[in-house]
């Protein structure tokens, strides 16, 4: 709890107000579950960078504020209508797209994109609370746990986990391939080891060494910092670690992670013949490409928005088998510590993802 606040029975939440201004402790949190929702005693919550858009205004939330953000989440069932009876007791992955599963796009395995769709911390309240109601048709269960984690620790799989899965799934990742992510933030860092679980060799391109170094144990073969390269240069770097791991200059698949420009730019440069781009990173700014080059290489390229259901039991087993890793690249924080962390968030030094714990 923040200093000089108490509260009866210790629920309380972050709640966004006005964009630009700091989030505002409240006491309480959660409504009442509806016949098909549930309420659930958070674990813990991811910061994402898309909250931190929602707070300083670069991006706008879908409800009309106030409204308490966070959509990484993973807690316990604790109350349920009658329609999810079944999930009280239960501890739970909520998903941050939670599609509608009767319009045409969730029938054909796209409900990522369903446009009906509901987001916890941006249709709906989110997980910066010690509680959060949601429908239950978001919810995937976790169980056996291994022995390093809490049910804390797998809040960033709804998000930092599921999303790059989608991106590697859809670009035919499998063993043999050649791919390069650019940007090794909280995403970046998971499509490294998906891609390598899945037989990929795989080269990591970030400016920050403490982002790159770690996942040379942990799905990179070789890394790239680009701080001081041109985009030339990164390609170049990167056709060498090619050749030294056997691996052809064709047929590169390619992440995009890192939601900037010149994380884009390089990128979109590194298409080659029959290369394949993932756009997985967001910015609202432009990016001057010239696209002709997908016709020139016939490549391919695609963006990639979250994940769709079926796929997060396989985000939740990639987990608890050990292929990914969770632990090197998060690290927890009190939530009652919310305000402080979001204050010293542009200035520090560790790049790990920090999720909040009521």
């Amino acid at each position: 709890m923040p200093e000089g606040h108490s509260v009866q029975g210790g629920r309380y939440s972050w709640r966004l107000v006005e964009p630009g201004q700091p989030l505002q402790w409240s006491e309480g949190a959660a409504r009442e579950p509806g016949a098909d929702e549930v309420l659930i005693e958070v674990a813990g919550c991811g910061l994402c960078h898309t909250d931190l858009g929602f707070i300083n205004g670069n991006v706008r939330t879908r409800a009309e504020l106030p409204l308490v953000l966070g959509h990484e989440i993973s807690g316990r069932v604790l109350e349920a209508g009658e329609d999810a009876r079944d999930w009280v007791g239960k501890d739970v992955l909520v998903s941050p797209v939670i599609p509608c599963g009767i319009c045409e796009l969730c029938s054909s395995g796209r409900g990522n994109v369903c446009s009906n769709q509901k987001l916890p911390g941006n249709d709906l309240d989110g997980g910066f609370a010690t509680h959060v109601t949601v429908p239950a048709a978001g919810l995937f269960a976790v169980e056996d746990l291994p022995a390093a984690y809490e049910l804390a620790d797998f809040s960033v799989v709804a998000d930092a986990v599921t999303t790059p899965l989608q991106a590697v799934r859809r670009a035919e990742v499998s063993e043999g391939s050649f791919v390069v992510v650019v940007g090794t933030g909280g995403v970046g860092t998971y499509a490294c080891q998906i891609a390598a679980t899945s037989g990929a060799s795989v080269v990591a391109v970030d400016i920050e060494d403490a982002r790159l170094d770690p996942l040379l144990e942990h799905g990179a073969a070789a890394t790239v910092n680009a701080r001081d390269l041109s985009p030339r240069e990164v390609r170049d770097r990167i056709r060498d670690h090619a050749d030294s791991l056997g691996m052809p200059r064709t047929g590169w698949k390619i992440f995009e992670c890192s939601g900037t420009t010149a994380g884009q730019e390089t990128a979109f440069g590194l298409l080659g013949p029959a290369a394949t781009l993932a756009v997985v990173g967001f910015t609202r700014e432009k990016v001057s490409v010239r696209l002709s080059n997908l016709m020139a290489f016939d490549a391919t390229a695609f963006g990639s928005w979250g994940c769709p259901p079926e796929r997060y039991p396989e985000a939740i087993d990639l987990v608890t088998s050990g292929k990914v890793d969770l632990l090197p690249f998060t690290r927890k924080v009190p939530m009652s510590d919310l305000a402080k962390v979001l204050a010293e968030e542009n200035g520090r030094s560790d790049p790990r993802r920090m999720i909040l714990v009521p």
